[in-house]
């Protein structure tokens, strides 16, 4: 069992997984690995201080608290997205925002669950699976640049989060076939927004390939994995 001040990040997908190990003075990440590698993954073989589990779901929307109820989750969600009758809806509050965000995990996948019931806590506890876009919710308070931006993308699907200080401006997931198809959503949301690439960092959330990351060095000031 690991001791101190440990963590372990982990990202999953239709097509397989990510994460990020920190503790004892280092951090250091997986890249993307296939769905048949979790029983040997060593990583998942310890225990943490702390355990985040996100899940790539398109399926979520952003709602102001002061209009939410949970018994208006599924309707707010159905908004927006397309669900099925065996969909499950759930939510989590984003306080930071004043905000709940409504979402379901019911994307046709298991191993966000498998990973929840084999990686735990130091206290033996699971991790409860959020979709990806509340933790990019949260990290916009990591971007110590005015103007932030968060992107995560696998499997045709580029989730974006955009805010100018301490506002919120963009909260979205885009369909997009390719990471070029993915670039173009993020240029056309940054000059609906008005904003300048070539002025402003890129954060990434998910693992990017050095193909990927030189594309957007060319139109970006600053290009960042967090």
């Amino acid at each position: 069992m690991l001791s101190g001040n440990t963590g372990i990040s982990i990202q999953v997908s239709l097509g397989g997984y990510s994460f990020k190990v920190y503790g004892r003075g280092e951090e250091r990440s997986s890249g993307w690995l296939g769905a048949e590698r979790i029983f040997t993954t060593p990583e998942f073989q310890v225990r943490y201080d702390s355990v985040e589990i996100s899940l790539l779901t398109p399926k979520c929307t952003l709602v102001p608290a002061n209009f939410f109820t949970p018994q208006t989750a599924r309707a707010c969600l159905g908004e927006v997205v397309r669900l099925r009758e065996s969909d499950a809806v759930e939510q989590v509050p984003v306080p930071s925002l004043g905000a709940v965000l409504v979402f379901s995990n019911s994307i046709d996948e298991s191993l966000s669950k498998v990973i929840a019931q084999t990686v735990f806590t130091t206290s033996g506890d699971s991790a409860r699976v959020l979709p990806e876009m509340y933790y990019m919710l949260r990290d916009l308070s990591k971007c110590t640049e005015y103007n932030k931006i968060i992107a995560s993308y696998r499997d045709g699907w580029l989730h974006l989060a955009i805010a100018q200080g301490k506002s919120l401006l963009l909260s979205n997931v885009y369909e997009a076939v390719d990471f070029t198809t993915a670039e173009y959503f993020i240029f056309l949301a940054m000059k609906k927004l008005q904003l300048n690439p070539e002025l402003s960092t890129i954060s990434f959330r998910t693992p990017l390939s050095p193909s990927e990351e030189m594309s957007l060095y060319r139109y970006f000031k600053s290009v960042e994995v967090l």
